[in-house]
């Protein structure tokens, strides 16, 4: 019996750790063949040696998501490879200095919606132009935030992609439901990431047991368990499922 994803190429940007590199993981694991892509070259090519050391099928890809033509060519490198795209996971993103809205410099506003917003909608326009050069159908992923559905102190311009990343998801969904191309966002709560690694050692307050007493199931996600709720999106389990943001966030936004 074949696995889900036999036959299908899925492009996972920001694979190089995380998240990214878990789902990039997940879909080799069910059969897809796996462009990796992240501007991080040695974690995206360790990913790619790690799919192949399981006997999948990978390739890495440099881009930055937020140039237009760097995010073109990455698509068009995706399908000299493997000749089409079936599946798109939209991952990069930064975190962004915590601060307060009016301490955020203009740059660090600049940088966070190049990458987090403007680098989805980048990814989704040239995946979507792809997917229906091909003649339609397809699963696009966006990684949005539960700082998209609720608010967090210090976390303005963090919030405000991660919450345009739903709003542009399910714009999204509609103009291309008739084609057959769903368009889902996975919102995770706090993840044991490098991420949040980096925000716990450098903001003491907020430590592990402070974040983790954002969650109701006592604990921090895995990106393993992220990477599940893409694979079911993006697989024909969830034909009927488009214009979603899914929480993944054992329970943050249902207090």
């Amino acid at each position: 019996m074949s696995a889900p994803m036999t036959g299908k190429v899925a492009l996972v940007t920001g694979g190089a750790s995380g998240i990214g590199r878990a789902a990039a993981i997940a879909f080799a694991r069910e059969g897809a063949k796996v462009a990796v892509a992240d501007y991080v070259v040695e974690g995206g090519e360790r990913t790619v040696r790690m799919i192949k050391d399981a006997g999948g099928h990978a390739v890495f890809l440099k881009v930055d998501v937020a140039r237009s033509k760097e995010v073109e060519a990455t698509v068009l490198k995706t399908v000299e490879a493997y000749g089409r795209i079936d599946c798109a996971f939209n991952n990069a993103g930064i975190e962004g200095r915590v601060t307060p809205t009016t301490n955020c410099e203009e740059e660090d506003w600049d940088r966070i919606i190049a990458i987090n917003l403007t680098g989805v909608f980048l990814c989704m326009k040239y995946e979507i132009l792809q997917m229906l050069k091909q003649g339609g159908g397809g699963s696009i992923v966006n990684t949005a935030s539960v700082a998209g559905m609720i608010g967090l102190p210090g976390f303005a311009p963090y919030c405000a992609t991660k919450g345009g990343v739903i709003q542009l998801t399910r714009a999204a969904s509609l103009e291309y439901a008739k084609q057959k191309i769903r368009i889902n966002a996975v919102c995770p709560g706090v993840i044991r990431t490098p991420m949040v690694e980096r925000l716990m050692d450098s903001r003491p307050e907020y430590n592990e047991a402070a974040l983790t007493a954002f969650e109701p199931v006592g604990r921090f996600g895995t990106p393993e368990e992220i990477a599940e709720a893409v694979l079911w999106l993006s697989s024909d389990a969830a034909s009927f499922v488009t214009g979603l943001p899914m929480a993944v966030d054992g329970g943050w936004t249902a207090q």
